[in-house]
């Protein structure tokens, strides 16, 4: 006999939409306890949830939400992420102008990117909605709406800030990020230029997804001719900005730092978040790959803004950063150059994990 728990998943399949509305809803929480209930019959009733995201905007996002929570299962992660039909849906509704579960779906396409085959969006297409601007290209149409979601001038259900994560994981594959460094032919603008002006946001999510996927774009050490170009990427000042608090340094280190960082107020506070200014140190080392990345840091004093982040922030993960970093920006040019590539708990790129 099933129990009432197994009867109320068998529910949402119900004709009824009032009771695929209530069973749906009181299923959310059990989306996190027990996801074991929602792989009977050989994933049956994920099934019916990956059909129901069409449902009435109400049902569709406790369906969504219980999708959030359930992709934290490997099983039922791969059999979403390797769902193209699903996949589309996804994307076709995330990008509509009012969809009211709009933050809810870039939520789910944030966890689906853990599975190594959501990079095949990389040359995905659709056309693009009307309103947005962008081309047919499916990552261009997401960025977008990464972009105008932080003023709320596409969708006003939604700021997509969680698009931040979705874009992390999908640069830990070098061929997506090739997508972040290249101009795109429909607006002449690279990517990643997009997503830098992000790193001093209010929102937590978008800054430390942005903060990840620009330290993962890193990792491709031929690109990083762009990054420090003034007229290509120019990212030094949204790198270092977030790790600056408002501490004076002497006027030889002053005159030589970035304009950007010359005159700031001295209630300037940095990122209140150790993880997000960790991951900025470790992606200026990252960037001393190169010579012309170590001269470059140099010149424009990075040591000291170091030095006062690692007096300053009492934390063990910022602080074995720079002081990688300093190990770095200090060693004599004639000594062997060690490999920078840095070791996060998540492997050597980046990840987030959302839940609801």
């Amino acid at each position: 006999m099933p129990t009432e728990l197994e009867e109320l998943v068998g529910f949402i399949a119900h004709p009824n939409p009032q009771i695929r509305l209530l069973a749906t809803e009181n299923l959310v929480p059990y989306s996190i306890a027990q996801p074991a209930i929602f792989k009977a019959e050989g994933l049956r009733p994920v099934t019916h949830l990956k059909l129901l995201i069409r449902d009435d905007p109400k049902i569709a996002a406790h369906v969504i939400t219980c999708l959030v929570n359930l992709s934290a299962d490997l099983e039922i992660l791969e059999n979403l992420a390797t769902d193209d039909k699903f996949l589309n849906t996804v994307l076709q509704y995330v990008t509509e102008r009012v969809e009211p579960n709009a933050n809810l779906l870039a939520m789910l396409l944030a966890n689906l990117a853990k599975r190594d085959e959501l990079k095949r969006v990389l040359d995905r297409r659709q056309h693009p909605p009307d309103g947005l601007g962008s081309d047919d290209l499916i990552l261009n149409q997401l960025m977008d709406l990464f972009v105008k979601g932080a003023d709320g001038s596409y969708n006003k259900h939604a700021n997509y800030d969680y698009l931040a994560y979705f874009f992390a994981d999908l640069a830990k594959h070098a061929e997506v990020r090739q997508y972040f460094v290249g101009r795109q032919k429909y607006d002449d603008v690279i990517p990643l230029t997009k997503l830098k002006v992000f790193t001093e946001h209010k929102s937590d999510v978008r800054r430390k997804g942005v903060a990840s996927t620009i330290k993962n774009v890193a990792f491709d050490v031929p690109s990083h001719p762009l990054f420090f170009a003034e007229d290509e990427i120019n990212i030094m000042p949204y790198i270092l900005l977030p790790i600056v608090g408002g501490e004076q340094y002497d006027e030889d280190e002053t005159m030589d730092m970035l304009p950007d960082l010359q005159l700031l107020p001295p209630d300037k506070q940095r990122d209140p978040d150790n993880n997000i200014v960790q991951t900025h140190v470790e992606t200026l080392t990252l960037l001393t790959t190169t010579r012309e990345g170590r001269d470059l840091m140099r010149g424009i004093k990075v040591y000291p803004i170091i030095r006062e982040t690692h007096l300053r922030v009492e934390d063990e993960g910022v602080r074995e950063a720079c002081e990688r970093l300093v190990q770095v920006l200090m060693r004599d040019e004639e000594e062997p150059q060690a490999g920078t590539r840095v070791i996060t708990e998540g492997g050597e790129e980046d990840e987030q994990i959302v839940e609801v």
